[in-house]
C-alpha cells in the first residue's frame, strides 16, 4: 500500500490546538494562515503520496552503493529529489532574501511529516540540509551566507553534518580532526568523521559539509572545537563549481534500515588538505552546530510520528483485509477478519492514539518557535522559547521511543505475516530503530531535560505547562460525560506524578545526582505521556463542541482520546514509582560489573 497523509487531522491539530491564526498575525507571517496551510498540505500529500512513497520499498530492497569512491542513489530517488527541489519544498520555511518561501515552522512540520512518512531514507537528505541552512543563517558570515544559503535552499546543493569520528561519539570532547590556517582566511582540515548521513551521493551537484576540527593551539575538551564549511567541490567567486575537494567517500554502512540513505565515512585531507572556511568565531564550533543539532533533532521527532503514522495506516489495512478466527462475543458464526478481534483493536487504538498524541505535542511545538522567532514583544518571545525548548528532547525522544513501540505493534498486528519481508511491515520497524539513537540517544535528550531545561530554570517552564495543564482538567470537569470524565481523572493522576517527578529531580540532583539520573529516561516518557496527554485532552474538547459538525471525524477524536486517557495516561503513575519511590538508582547500581 502507499501512503496517505493524514491531511484532515494534521489541519484539526494546526487549527485548534496549535493556534495557526494567531501564528498568522506574527509579523511576516500575515499570509500564512489557514487556507494557506491547506493548500500547501494538500499538495505537500500528493508528492508524497505519488512520488515520493512508491520509492520506500524500492529504496531498502535496492540502496545506495558505493564504489570507487562514488555513491549512486537508489533508483528514481534523484529524479524525485529533482521534483521535490524544484516544488520549493527544500526551502519552505526559510527566508524569503534567499530564495525561500519564508512559511512559519508551523506549516512545514506538517510536511516534514509526511516527507518522513513517505520515506524515510529519502528524507534524511532535506533533514540535514535544513540544519545547514539554520547554522549558516545563525553563525555564518555575510560572505558564506551569500555563497552556500541560497544553493542550499533551492536544493542545488545539499548539506550534512560531520561531529562523529571513530573514537568519538556522543563524546566531542575527544574530536581530533584538525584545522590547520592557511594565511588567507581559509584553512586545510584533516581528518576521518563517520556516520555522515547522505555524505556522499549523486543527487546534487554538490555537497556542503559542515565540519568540527580543531585549530592548532586550541583548548582541550569541548571548548577548542571550531565549525568549518568544507564543500566537495570548491566554489568560485562567480558562484561556479571548482575543483574537487580533498574529501572522499572511503566507505559506506550495511545498516538494520534507511539502507537507501548512504551512511558514509569521509577521509578529509589525504591529498595535501581540505579546504574548509570558518563559521563564526575559533573554538565556538560546538556552539554552533547545536543549533543545527536542535533544528535536526526536532526534524527527528517528526520522523518519529510520521514513522508510525506509515506503521498505523498499514496495521490497520492489514487487519481489515486479514481473515482469521471467529469474534469471541460470537456476533459471527464464521471467521471474520482480525479488525473484529478485541485485542487487534487494543494495539491498532495504541498505534493511532500515540501516534496523535506526539503529532500534537510536535506541532504545538512548532508554533511555540515561531512565536519565539517572530513576536514584536521581546518578553513575549522569551518565554514561547523556553517553552519550545523544554519540549523539544520530549519530542525527540519521546517521539522516536514511542515509534518503536508503534512499529513493533505494527509487525504484531500482522503475526506471522509480519516477520515476513515481503509484507512490508517489518522495514518500518527496522527504519525506526535508529530513530531513538541518532542526533543524540534518549539518554541524552532525557539529560538534556534534567540538567538544561528543568534544573537551570528550576522548574519554572514545567510549572508553567502543568498550571495549563489544570486549566484543561477544570474545563474538562465543566464539559460532562463519560469521556471528558475519565479524561480529567488520568489527566489529573498524569500531571500529580509529572509534578512529583519535577519536584524530586530539583530536590535531589545536586545531592544524589545518582539517582535523578537514573530516572531521567523514565522522566522524559512520563513528561512525553503526559504532555501529549493533554493535548489529547485539548482535542476532545474541541470535538465535543463540534460533533454535531462531523460527527464521525469528531467522534473518533472523542474516543481516541478516550483510549488514550484509559491506556497510555494510565501508565503515568507507573514511571512516577520506578522514579521517585522506588528511588531507581538503588537497583540500577545494585549489581557490580562483576555481576553484569
Amino acid at each position: 500500500m502507499s501512503y496517505n497523509a493524514p491531511v484532515k487531522d494534521m489541519l484539526f491539530v494546526l487549527k485548534e490546538l496549535a493556534g495557526i491564526d494567531a501564528v498568522a498575525t506574527l509579523p511576516g507571517f500575515e499570509d500564512a494562515g489557514f487556507d494557506t496551510a491547506q493548500a500547501v498540505l494538500d499538495e505537500c500529500a500528493k508528492l508524497s503520496g505519488e512520488v515520493i512513497a512508491p520509492l520506500n520499498v524500492e529504496g531498502d530492497r535496492a540502496p545506495s552503493s558505493w564504489r570507487d569512491g562514488e555513491v549512486t542513489a537508489t533508483p528514481g530517488f534523484p529524479e524525485a529529489f529533482r521534483q521535490y527541489v524544484e516544488g520549493g519544498w527544500q526551502g519552505l520555511q526559510h527566508p524569503s532574501e534567499f530564495g525561500g518561501q519564508a512559511l512559519p515552522k508551523l506549516i512545514a512540520t506538517p510536511c516534514i511529516e509526511m516527507l518522513n512518512a513517505a520515506n524515510l531514507s529519502f528524507a534524511l537528505c532535506p533533514l540535514l540540509t535544513d540544519g545547514a541552512i539554520e547554522a549558516l543563517l545563525t553563525a555564518g558570515s555575510d560572505a558564506l551566507k551569500s555563497r552556500y544559503v541560497p544553493k542550499l535552499i533551492s536544493g542545488e546543493w545539499t548539506g550534512t553534518m560531520n561531529l562523529t569520528e571513530p573514537q568519538a561519539g556522543s563524546d566531542l570532547a575527544l574530536v581530533r580532526s584538525r584545522a590547520e590556517p592557511q594565511g588567507d582566511g581559509t584553512y586545510k582540515v584533516f581528518g576521518t568523521k563517520i556516520f555522515i548521513t547522505w555524505g556522499e551521493h549523486d543527487m546534487a551537484e554538490n555537497i556542503v559539509h559542515l565540519v568540527l576540527a580543531r585549530t592548532p593551539n586550541a583548548p582541550e575538551g569541548v571548548k577548542g572545537i571550531s565549525l568549518f564549511v568544507v564543500p566537495k567541490f570548491l566554489v568560485n567567486d562567480d558562484g561556479s563549481l571548482g575543483a574537487r575537494n580533498d574529501v572522499h567517500c572511503v566507505s559506506i554502512e550495511h545498516k538494520l534500515g534507511i539502507k537507501a540513505s548512504p551512511t558514509a565515512v569521509l577521509q578529509y585531507g589525504d591529498n595535501g588538505g581540505a579546504i574548509g572556511y570558518l563559521v563564526g568565531e575559533e573554538n565556538r564550533g560546538l556552539e554552533y552546530m547545536f543549533i543545527m543539532m536542535n533544528a535536526a533533532r526536532f526534524g527527528v521527532g517528526m520522523q518519529g510520528v510520521g514513522v508510525a503514522e506509515r506503521a498505523y495506516q498499514k496495521a490497520v489495512a492489514y487487519a481489515k483485509e486479514r481473515v482469521q478466527s471467529r469474534p469471541v462475543d460470537g456476533s459471527l458464526k464464521q471467521s471474520a477478519t482480525i479488525i473484529h478481534h478485541p485485542d487487534v483493536r487494543r494495539m491498532l487504538g495504541s498505534m493511532r492514539a500515540m501516534t496523535e498524541g506526539a503529532r500534537a505535542l510536535a506541532y504545538v511545538a512548532a508554533a511555540h518557535s515561531d512565536t519565539a522567532h517572530y513576536h514584536a514583544d521581546a518578553d513575549v518571545r522569551a518565554r514561547h522559547l523556553a517553552i519550545y525548548e523544554f519540549l523539544v528532547p520530549i519530542v525527540k525522544g519521546w517521539s522516536t521511543e514511542m515509534v518503536n513501540e508503534v512499529a513493533s505493534l505494527g509487525v504484531q498486528v500482522h503475526g506471522g505475516m509480519g516477520f515476513i519481508e515481503e509484507t512490508g511491515a517489518a522495514q518500518y520497524y527496522r527504519d525506526a530503530r535508529i530513530l531513538a539513537i541518532y542526533e543524540g540517544t534518549t539518554a541524552i535528550q532525557a539529560n538534556d531535560l534534567v540538567g538544561r531545561k528543568t534544573v537551570r530554570d528550576g522548574g519554572a517552564v514545567a510549572k508553567a505547562l502543568l498550571a495549563e495543564i489544570a486549566q484543561t482538567a477544570e474545563a474538562l470537569g465543566a464539559a460532562g460525560g463519560a469521556a471528558a470524565e475519565s479524561m480529567r481523572v488520568q489527566l489529573e493522576k498524569g500531571a500529580r506524578s509529572f509534578a512529583n517527578v519535577v519536584d524530586y529531580v530539583l530536590a535531589n540532583v545536586k545531592r544524589d545526582p545518582n539517582a535523578v539520573f537514573a530516572g531521567s529516561v523514565p522522566y522524559l516518557k512520563l513528561a512525553g505521556i503526559v504532555l501529549c496527554g493533554w493535548q489529547m485532552a485539548r482535542a476532545m474538547l474541541v470535538s465535543q463542541r463540534e460533533l454535531a459538525n462531523d460527527p464521525e471525524f469528531h467522534g473518533a477524536k472523542i474516543a481516541i482520546a478516550q483510549f488514550y486517557a484509559e491506556h497510555i495516561l494510565a501508565q503515568a503513575g507507573g514511571l512516577e514509582t520506578s522514579i521517585v519511590a522506588a528511588k531507581g538508582d538503588a537497583s540500577v547500581l545494585a549489581l557490580s560489573e562483576v555481576q553484569f
